[in-house]
């Protein structure tokens, strides 16, 4: 289970499409820290004008060779009503925000795997049971050929021992398609072919759990991306709302530049008419939006309802990760009492089994007491196997509700206090 866990944390395209999110979001936060430094920007410019007067002025014509110009502007953002910091601070929220995201699908996508992998050996187990059963019905129906040969069985009882072994092939058919299926979404799981012929190894034994709810709900509250990811969106809600309210101040922006002019290529002075200039500027740039007819103020109550918005969004999340913790150990408790239960059915269902073919076999059972015990025996089988299966669902489920990454549910679980608060990394 845990290599087919890690096969698919390496290979799902899903999970590929998460991490180049997260990545992009990082570089969304250097692009924004980028807008706090000085910005560079170079000017070059070729233009040939002609002018006719009337009269000829002579004194004021236009270079014959053209003009050509070339500018180096530099400009420096002072101040900017907290617009850039909070642009900033966003897109650094939001790159935190998508690496919780990307620990979140590596959490459903483990709970995926796992139920995938219960399912497929869940199939294994009942194909398994549905040939003990066949194998029994089968000799079931020679030992009553047999009879009905020496003539101590009518031909009902043969009769009934043929539909029974062909129902029972017409089970094993349904489960031996059901395996099948489970292992072709197992392989689309992993990131392999359905055609993928791949040896799926484990078994079903049951790892007791002996985790409190409160320690269950403690461990969710510090794990969970989800919850990380809610606390985020209200971050950047509110920085969203700063950098609308940023349009309340005025903006402050240096410069410096320096052009020059001339008729020729290089910049210089050549022939009738021609000249070349240097000009150099260095200031300071104020704008302030005094009045917009309400637009910023709107906006800004805009910007802080959406605000509450996010953070009634995150309680009723905390609220909703508390029932879901109490429901995955509830139907942790319940699975693991089925278990009880149905190895005592096994138990019994044999029992039953051979006492019932050893009385036919004696004479003083009958043929549909020996068909009757079998399917009860099959039918414990099942529910048993049904049982285990859903309590290692139950377990993997109620791991992902509270965050905690295992990817073998097979080993013993480590007390809910003493785990460590954070996701590993996809591979």
């Amino acid at each position: 289970m845990a290599q087919a866990v890690q096969m698919a944390l390496a290979r799902n395209p899903g999970l590929g499409a998460q991490e180049a999110q997260s990545r992009a979001s990082e570089e969304g936060r250097k692009s924004a820290r980028g807008a706090f430094g000085p910005k560079l920007s170079l000017t070059y410019q070729a233009y040939k004008q002609e002018r006719e007067s009337s009269p000829s002025q002579t004194g004021n014509r236009p270079p014959r060779l053209g003009t050509y110009s070339l500018g180096v502007d530099i400009s420096q953002p002072v101040f900017q009503g907290f617009r850039l910091l909070a642009q900033y601070q966003k897109a650094a929220l939001q790159a935190e925000s998508d690496r919780a995201s990307l620990r979140q699908a590596e959490l459903e996508m483990t709970g995926k795997v796992q139920a995938a992998f219960l399912t497929y050996l869940q199939a294994e187990e009942n194909v398994r049971s549905e040939q003990d059963s066949l194998s029994r019905l089968r000799d079931q129906l020679r030992i009553t050929q047999a009879f009905f040969e020496v003539g101590l069985r009518p031909r009902l009882d043969v009769l009934q021992a043929e539909v029974d072994v062909s129902n029972a092939e017409n089970l094993l058919i349904q489960v031996e398609n059901t395996r099948d299926t489970a292992l072709a979404e197992l392989n689309t799981l992993v990131g392999l072919p359905v055609t993928a012929r791949v040896n799926y190894t484990g078994s079903l034994n049951a790892i007791p759990f002996t985790g409190s709810l409160e320690q269950c709900l403690a461990t969710a509250y510090r794990q969970r991306p989800d919850l990380y990811i809610a606390a985020k969106t209200v971050a950047i809600a509110g920085k969203s709302q700063q950098e609308v309210q940023s349009e309340y101040y005025p903006k402050i922006e240096a410069y410096y530049n320096v052009s020059r002019q001339g008729n020729t290529l290089d910049l210089q002075r050549s022939g009738d008419y021609g000249s070349s200039t240097q000009i150099w500027e260095v200031g300071v740039t104020a704008t302030w939006d005094v009045f917009q007819w309400g637009t910023t103020y709107y906006a800004d109550k805009q910007a802080g309802w959406l605000v509450t918005k996010t953070r009634y969004e995150e309680e009723q999340l905390k609220l909703d990760v508390g029932y879901e913790i109490k429901t995955r150990l509830l139907d942790v408790r319940e699975a693991e009492k089925r278990i009880a239960v149905g190895k005592k059915s096994v138990t019994q269902a044999r029992e039953a089994y051979n006492v019932a073919l050893a009385q036919y076999q004696e004479q003083v059972g009958t043929n549909f007491d020996v068909l009757n015990a079998s399917a009860n025996l099959t039918a414990a089988q099942a529910s048993l196997t049904k049982a285990r299966a859903d309590y290692l669902t139950a377990l993997a489920q109620l791991y992902t509700a509270m965050g905690e990454f295992r990817p073998d549910l097979t080993r013993p679980e480590t007390p809910p206090a003493a785990r460590p608060a954070s996701v590993p990394a996809r591979p």
